[in-house]
């Protein structure tokens, strides 16, 4: 059964798993629960989804499978309900992926700002910049010439590239207005987003704050699978499953898994895979001698979440700073360019 009209962004699939696990901790089924979802919800496309989903479950259908049959879940949620059913623990692995796709959605939202923000610091500064070449550059020149001089060197140059950028204004518009309807398509299509958020992903790599990012997702998925029971291999694999959006964590991911197959510890392989930190690595190590795994786990994956946005906030704290110094600069370096010959001029004439 396929919604042609509806499309679960990450915010919505963690309300949904929030929702549904705080209902079964009260006692009442899945089918039931998604019932009072459904006639709680004001978008007739997710109401109509929950109630074909409480209908499947009514008629014996497992929770995975009536997600299946939507289309509109990503294979390792259904993978790890399935799993997890046969466990007893279907509460737990919502309760896990509420806090993944929560995570997901504040680290998207946390990445969209980095970049949006120093964008539009630097567009309003070319602005500043364009208005000086283009309006203010005019005015000096005809100061010059009615003091018989003409601007030359550097302010010449500058005074024709003003003179370019005023006669194509309109063409420059158009297309400023077309960057502003793709950023309006960009947030209205999440799909389109994710997409553009690959490819940064590719283009950075997995250094310095991306793979701090990588190394989030990763610590998030597989205390997920903690909390879930799974199995440590299991674990591993569904976390791989996580991460087929990032190359060189799932690189990574993959080469634990092997060593854990070929029969090395897990906290030593998570080690030399450089997934998880010395002091995520020892207090993994406790909470397993302990028995208290899920919940070093987790810890750990908010450790790191918080420890990724940190970085990326720090990251931007860096750069704005730098381009406004640029571009302050490059203002100066301008106005420079025709005071001092308008200030040799006045004293000659002085």
């Amino acid at each position: 059964m396929n919604q042609n009209k509806l499309e679960l962004n990450d915010g919505m699939l963690a309300d949904l798993f929030h929702q549904l696990a705080l209902l079964m901790h009260s006692g009442i089924r899945l089918d039931d629960a998604l019932m009072l979802l459904s006639d709680e919800e004001e978008d007739k496309a997710f109401s109509e989804m929950l109630q074909n989903t409480a209908a499947c479950l009514e008629v014996g259908t497992p929770f995975y499978q009536a997600l299946e049959e939507t289309e509109l879940f990503p294979s390792h949620v259904t993978g790890l309900l399935q799993m997890s059913e046969y466990a007893g623990r279907t509460q737990e692995a919502l309760e896990a992926l509420s806090a993944d796709y929560e995570n997901k959605d504040r680290l998207r939202r946390s990445l969209t700002r980095a970049f949006a923000y120093p964008s539009v610091l630097l567009l309003m500064m070319m602005v500043v910049i364009a208005v000086l070449l283009i309006k203010v550059f005019p005015i000096f020149n005809e100061v010059y010439a009615s003091l018989g001089g003409s601007l030359t060197g550097i302010a010449a140059l500058l005074l024709k590239i003003g003179d370019f950028f005023g006669q194509a204004l309109p063409y420059i518009g158009i297309f400023l207005a077309l960057v502003l309807i793709f950023i309006l398509v960009v947030q209205l299509l999440p799909s389109l987003s994710q997409c553009i958020t690959n490819v940064v992903k590719k283009l950075f790599g997995d250094r310095g704050v991306m793979r701090k990012i990588n190394n989030a997702y990763f610590a998030r998925a597989f205390a997920m699978a903690f909390a879930s029971g799974l199995p440590t291999e299991e674990g591993l694999r569904l976390a791989s499953t996580l991460l087929q959006d990032r190359p060189y964590a799932l690189a990574r991911c993959e080469k634990a898994l092997k060593a854990v197959d070929a029969g090395t510890d897990l906290v030593p392989a998570l080690k030399d895979a450089e997934l998880l930190t010395p002091a995520a690595c020892r207090l993994l190590s406790v909470g397993l001698l302990a028995g208290n795994a899920d919940t070093a786990m987790d810890n750990i994956a908010s450790r790191m979440t918080a420890d990724a946005e940190e970085a990326l906030e720090g990251t931007v704290a860096k750069i704005e700073p730098f381009m406004v110094l640029i571009t302050s600069l490059m203002v100066g370096a301008i106005l420079l360019s025709v005071m001092l010959p308008l200030t040799d001029i006045m004293n000659t004439i002085g």
